[in-house]
C-alpha cells in the first residue's frame, strides 16, 4: 500500500498543473446622457449601457467555464469636462485593451487617437454619425451601433412598402437634427419617396417637462402642422428630444407620425420578443430591474462579439480579435432572426432594424422585396460602392 501511495504521489507531481484561465478585461467608457427628456420613462438609468456589458460578460463566462476563459467588464464613467485620454488610460492600466465606448462623436475620435497609441480596440455602441464610418473612419473602432442612414433606410423601406410615399419632414433646430434629416432625404431619394414640405421646430430652451403641459402642446402642435401639402406620414427628426414626442395625436391632419416619435427605427426595443429575444429581455429585467434599451443591447452585443472571437481564436489580443471579426468565419447571433457580420470596408456591424411604437415591434427591416446582390442587410445605410472610408 505504501508503495502504491508513493507511486500515486509521483504521478500527481509529474502531471502538468492546470493552466490559468485566459482572462479578458473589457473597459466600459461612458458619459452621462441628458436627463432632460420629454417623458419620464426615457430618463437614463445610473447603469445605462454598463448593465448590458455586465450581462454580456456573464453570458461569456457561462461558456468560459468550459473553455477556461474569464471575462470582466470594468466601468469608467466620465464626468463633465473629464479628460478622455486620462479616462482611457485608467482602463488600460487595469488591463483593459478592449473598450466598449458610449461616447459622443468628438469624444469617440479622441478616444480612438489615444487607443491607437496604446494598442487598444474600441467598440462604438452609441454614436450614430455616418461620418465616423466614412470620412472620419478609424481602423481601431468597431461600430456596433447602427448609423443614422441605416435607421432612416429601415423606416423608409417600411413606409414605401406601405405605399406611404409622401412625407412631411419636421426637424429640430440642432445640428444633430439636420444630420438625421439628411439621412431621411437620402432615403426618400433612394427608395422612391417624396418629401412634400419641410418645417423647423425652433428650440427656445427651458425645461422639457416642466415648461410643457397638455394644454399648451395641444394648441401649439396643430398650428405647426397645418396648411401642409397632401402627405401620407409626418417624419420627425428630433435627436435632442425637444418636440417630437408631442406630435402623435396632435397634428392638424390625421396622419401617422414616424421617425423620432410614433413609429421609430432602433437596433433594440424592450418590446422585441421574436427569435428568442424574450429570454434575454426576461434575464435583463430580473437582474437589473428595468428594461433593456438600445445602448444596453449594443453593449451586450459588443461583449458577446468579444466572447465569440476570444472563444474561436483562444486569444484576446486586440489585433487577433479584430482580424477574426473581419474574416468570413465570424458571425454573431443577436435574437434578430439572422446572424450578424461586419462590413470589412468600414467595420460597421450589419444588422436588421426594428420598427417599434414603444408597445410592440411593428416590423423589421430590410423589408420584403428590397434586394441586394450580396446581403439584404446592405440595403440599409451606405453600401460599399458609396463609401468614403479609408481606414487609418
Amino acid at each position: 500500500m505504501k508503495r502504491l501511495a508513493a507511486a500515486f504521489c509521483l504521478v500527481l507531481a509529474a502531471a502538468p498543473a492546470a493552466s490559468d484561465p485566459l482572462a479578458t478585461k473589457v473597459g466600459v467608457l461612458r458619459e452621462e446622457h441628458s436627463r432632460e427628456t420629454l417623458s419620464i420613462l426615457d430618463i437614463p438609468a445610473a447603469d445605462d449601457t454598463l448593465a448590458g456589458a455586465l450581462m454580456g460578460a456573464a453570458d461569456n463566462n457561462t461558456t468560459g467555464k468550459f473553455t477556461n476563459q474569464t471575462f470582466e467588464a470594468i466601468d469608467e464613467r466620465l464626468d463633465e469636462g473629464a479628460d478622455i485620454a486620462s479616462s482611457l488610460d485608467a482602463l488600460i492600466d487595469k488591463g483593459a485593451l478592449l473598450i466598449i465606448a458610449d461616447l459622443s462623436p468628438e469624444h469617440l475620435l479622441a478616444a480612438s487617437e489615444r487607443a491607437k497609441v496604446k494598442g487598444a480596440l474600441i467598440f462604438n455602441v452609441s454614436a450614430s454619425d455616418d461620418r465616423l464610418r466614412e470620412e472620419d473612419c478609424r481602423a481601431n473602432v468597431i461600430h456596433v451601433a447602427p448609423t443614422r442612414s441605416m435607421l432612416a433606410d429601415g423606416l423608409a423601406q417600411y413606409l414605401v412598402w406601405k405605399q406611404w410615399r409622401k412625407w412631411l419632414l419636421m426637424k429640430g433646430s440642432h445640428s444633430k437634427d439636420e444630420l438625421l434629416a439628411q439621412s431621411y432625404r437620402r432615403a426618400a431619394k433612394k427608395f422612391g419617396a417624396k418629401i412634400v414640405d419641410e418645417r423647423v421646430y425652433e428650440d427656445t430652451g427651458g425645461g422639457r417637462r416642466s415648461d410643457s403641459g397638455s394644454v399648451q402642446t395641444q394648441r401649439q402642435m396643430p398650428v405647426l402642422t397645418q396648411n401642409a401639402p397632401a402627405y401620407d406620414a409626418l417624419v420627425a427628426t428630433d435627436e435632442s428630444d425637444v418636440f417630437a414626442g408631442y406630435l402623435p395625436y396632435r397634428t392638424w391632419d390625421p396622419r401617422p407620425v414616424v421617425g423620432s416619435a410614433g413609429l421609430y427605427p432602433t437596433n433594440w426595443d424592450p418590446s422585441h420578443e421574436q427569435w428568442g429575444a424574450q429570454q434575454l429581455q426576461n434575464r435583463f429585467v430580473a437582474t437589473y430591474h428595468r428594461f433593456m434599451n438600445a445602448r444596453d443591447n449594443a453593449a451586450w452585443l459588443a461583449m458577446r462579439m468579444i466572447g465569440e472571437a476570444t472563444t474561436r481564436t483562444n486569444a484576446n489580443a486586440p489585433e487577433n480579435l479584430k482580424d477574426f471579426m473581419l474574416s468570413k468565419d465570424f458571425s454573431i447571433a443577436a435574437f434578430k432572426g439572422v446572424r450578424l457580420t461586419l462590413r470589412p470596408w468600414n467595420q460597421q456591424l450589419r444588422q436588421p432594424i426594428l420598427l417599434s411604437d414603444g408597445r410592440m415591434t411593428v416590423s423589421v427591416s430590410p423589408q420584403e422585396g428590397f434586394l441586394h446582390q450580396f446581403t439584404e442587410l446592405d440595403t440599409l445605410g451606405l453600401d460599399q460602392p458609396e463609401t468614403k472610408c479609408r481606414l487609418k
